[in-house]
């Protein structure tokens, strides 16, 4: 089936003006649009009948769902989602679900009357079926949540990996109680970064132990009140493994103001890196994910689905990294090894 892409090579120039040749024709100069033209009468190409239904009723605008809007990685997603949304002529409206299920629907609404032509969720609380179904109908694109041979467009890290290559590092650096402190467990990225930590451990051969998991809700706050009830018990762990860098963070000066020092007696990592991870006290070891490059692509993804094209893969999982730095004390090892 001929793709707009290949109406794009055959004139000459790029998918996004072959979508305004057929979206907005007066936006593009005549020599360019006869080109564009002359292309899909050659290669018979004809978008198809969703891509139609929307181009009728056309707003040039997308709707971003975020369920935090206070939390900085959205905002970087969101970042990338609004340049490459600009550079194809298209608007973004930013929607703050507050982590409630009733406001995604609500979202939802706009795409049904039309005030939107499609939209980005990011970590969405709406189930999978319903997101199916959705997407079936609706030009939609997920990011950051990952779902298993899923038939809906979605652009996330591979959680599952990323959060047991944190969790080895502790273990690698000779640690064996290591706590986690997950995000609500409602949240699929929240499960899957859970499971990593599991693997990790059980790899080790050390016995899954209730009393080290600890569920927070990807806030500062959380990640301190879950700390000091690590802290509390009679074992307490000599590692923390957080699923944010806020909960981290909230880890760190939870054990200070217990007079616990970071990382000498208790070593740290979180996850996301977020700016501030870097110049924390002590810096944070953390995996990096590319947020930008997460919204930039989940954008290219749905304005696919608007010109009609069938997309080559429907989930794009793009590389982390484990950055280390002094929290999880890997720093002070070497210097004892080499003492």
């Amino acid at each position: 089936m001929t793709k707009m892409s290949d109406v794009a090579k055959l004139a000459g120039v790029s998918t996004a003006t072959v979508s305004r040749v057929l979206r907005n024709p007066e936006t593009v100069t005549k020599n360019t649009k006869e080109k564009v033209l002359e292309a899909i009468e050659e290669l018979k190409y004809q978008p198809n009948m969703l891509a139609r239904h929307f181009r009728r009723s056309e707003t040039n605008t997308i709707l971003v769902v975020v369920p935090n809007i206070i939390n900085t990685v959205f905002a970087e997603i969101v970042g990338g989602i609004e340049e490459e949304a600009a550079k194809n002529g298209y608007r973004v409206l930013l929607r703050n679900s507050n982590n409630e299920i009733d406001s995604e629907y609500g979202s939802v609404e706009h795409m049904k009357q039309r005030q939107v032509d499609g939209m980005i969720m990011l970590s969405p609380k709406l189930d999978e079926d319903t997101l199916l179904d959705i997407s079936e109908k609706y030009p939609i694109v997920l990011a950051t949540a990952h779902l298993d041979g899923t038939k809906i467009p979605v652009v996330s890290i591979d959680n599952v990996s990323s959060s047991k290559k944190a969790t080895k590092h502790l273990l690698d650096l000779g640690h064996k109680r290591i706590a986690h402190i997950s995000g609500p467990l409602y949240s699929l990225i929240s499960k899957y970064r859970f499971k990593g930590y599991r693997e990790a451990m059980k790899e080790k051969g050390i016995e899954f132990d209730t009393n080290l998991i600890r569920e927070g809700e990807f806030t500062f706050e959380s990640g301190y009140e879950q700390t000091l009830k690590l802290l509390d018990q009679k074992f307490p762990p000599t590692a923390v493994f957080a699923a944010s860098d806020e909960m981290a963070m909230g880890v760190i000066n939870a054990a200070k103001h217990r007079g616990i020092k970071v990382p000498e007696e208790l070593a740290v990592v979180g996850f996301d890196n977020i700016k501030f991870s870097a110049i924390f006290d002590p810096p944070l070891t953390t995996i990096a994910q590319p947020k930008y490059g997460m919204g930039k692509r989940a954008m290219e993804m749905l304005i696919k689905r608007f010109n009609g094209e069938s997309l080559d893969q429907m989930e794009h999982t793009l590389p982390d990294e484990l950055i280390i730095r002094q929290s999880c004390g890997a720093e002070l090892r070497q210097d004892l090894l080499h003492n």
